[in-house]
């Protein structure tokens, strides 16, 4: 016999997530432990119930979905979250890879595309709908055709420590460099993370990475 699959629900609208809850308490392989109608609550509930796999939407009360995932992956990183919404914007997909999610599904797709995801991202791989896997092969794929904003939401110093951390330089080092405390360096970092809502290091780089910062060449 296969190993039940515990999934948690979150979605704000009732006739959805009980469809939902219907659905996947028909499976055999698959037991809903519970569901939540806002970002807050699956939070909660995560940290309660323990699910396998989390069904999770983008726009929630309280706490939306990616802020919510998040916060879960940074508490149980085991925990796998697929994000099931009507929002394929690139924004949204990439904000949802940058917060720990591992799948990514429109609410129009099929049932069994909805099982298949939950199945893989159980055994720790990662799927995506066919829209969102071709937009995701364009992104890595195809040159951008004008240099991507350069986050003026920090300041020309943040700026400056994001260009270091991106090339993979550590705050030791990048207190030597600018002549600055150790500490001085931290709070920025921290700042940094706030303003570019990012909760670490790799996701940081990431994003730097993606704007073009810290490639090779880049001036200190």
């Amino acid at each position: 016999m296969e190993e039940e699959i515990r999934v948690l629900i979150a979605d704000d609208h009732t006739l959805f997530r009980d469809g939902l809850v219907g659905l996947l308490n028909s499976v055999e392989d698959i037991k809903v432990v519970g569901t939540a109608q806002d970002g807050s609550e699956v939070v909660q509930l995560a940290a309660e119930f323990q699910p396998d796999v989390i069904l999770m939407d983008i726009l929630m009360p309280e706490l939306n979905g990616i802020e919510a995932t998040r916060r879960i992956i940074q508490e149980y990183p085991h925990m796998g979250i697929v994000m099931l919404t009507m929002f394929e914007d690139d924004e949204s997909v990439f904000s949802a890879m940058r917060a720990g999610a591992r799948g990514y599904i429109l609410k129009g797709a099929d049932q069994d595309d909805v099982l298949l995801a939950i199945r893989a991202v159980y055994r720790g791989e990662a799927l995506f709908g066919p829209s969102i896997a071709s937009r995701l092969m364009d992104f890595f794929t195809i040159p951008p055709s004008e240099p991507p904003q350069t986050f003026p939401e920090l300041t020309e110093r943040e700026h400056e420590i994001l260009a270091l951390i991106a090339q993979g330089i550590g705050n030791g080092e990048i207190a030597k460099r600018l002549s600055i405390s150790l500490k001085t360096v931290r709070n920025h970092v921290s700042n940094i993370y706030n303003k570019m809502q990012v909760t670490d290091r790799v996701q940081a780089v990431l994003r730097a990475r993606e704007a073009g910062l810290g490639v090779e060449g880049e001036e200190d």
